[in-house]
């Protein structure tokens, strides 16, 4: 899987380091499987969700969270935004147009 882009990341972690080992081990892990469909994520990251058109993950222990559109046709995830629990609790997120 391509992802496009650790910039994101590295933006979250900067501001809440706590975060990095976490996000550094999911952007090297998800970048090595060929994915085709939720089931195959959730072989490696079970708690993975459909939520809309983004795929969701718990990072550290469900303090975080990363939400993703992975395009499996071209082996690409767009990381979309990397939010605390609260902020996703907001569902702001959710007025993404692509939602």
């Amino acid at each position: 899987m391509h992802i496009i882009t650790r910039k994101k990341l590295r933006e979250f972690w900067e501001r809440h380091p706590d975060s990095y080992e976490a996000l550094d081990n999911w952007y090297k892990l998800s970048s090595k499987p060929k994915w085709t469909n939720l089931i195959d994520v959730q072989t490696m990251y079970p708690t993975a969700e459909a939520v809309g058109n983004f795929t969701v993950f718990n990072i550290k222990g469900n303090k975080y969270r990363l939400i993703v559109d992975i395009v499996y046709t071209e082996q690409t995830i767009f990381v979309k935004y990397v939010l605390t629990h609260a902020e996703y609790d907001k569902d702001k997120w959710k007025n993404d147009p692509y939602f």
